[in-house]
């Protein structure tokens, strides 16, 4: 793949990624559900950062971040039938925000991860 230089970038000003790729952990069993009779999947994933000594010499702790995965069609039921906590993954996809008022009337906002490829790298101990 050649990198987009960046004179072809200023040229093209429509150019533009949204592209997230992720190798972490299940953190719980994939939570199904319907919308219009299309399958979704949605759970948790984590990755971590190991711990590191910082350029002024300081240890910079070992940090996790969770990340919130959404797979619908074919996908969610590969999610349902093969992915459990514990499972080790590669996912692609597409970082989405999704917006919606909670039952007191106050909006609510969360990242998810359109998942567009997964592959199974290790299972977790229930699968």
């Amino acid at each position: 793949m050649k990198p987009i230089s960046s004179s072809a970038v200023s040229a093209d000003c429509s150019v533009s990624v949204n592209r997230v790729i992720l190798v972490g952990n299940v953190g719980a069993d994939p939570r199904m559900r319907h919308v219009d009779k299309i399958p979704v999947a949605e759970f948790s994933l984590a990755t971590t950062d190991p711990a590191h000594q910082g350029p002024n010499g300081t240890m910079i702790p070992e940090r996790t971040e969770w990340h919130n995965l959404v797979m619908w069609g074919d996908k969610a039921e590969l999610a349902e039938r093969y992915i459990r906590k514990g499972t080790k993954l590669y996912v692609e996809g597409r970082l989405r925000y999704r917006t919606w008022q909670d039952h007191n009337a106050i909006k609510r906002t969360v990242a998810e991860v359109a998942v567009d490829k997964v592959d199974i790298l290790q299972r977790g101990a229930s699968v």
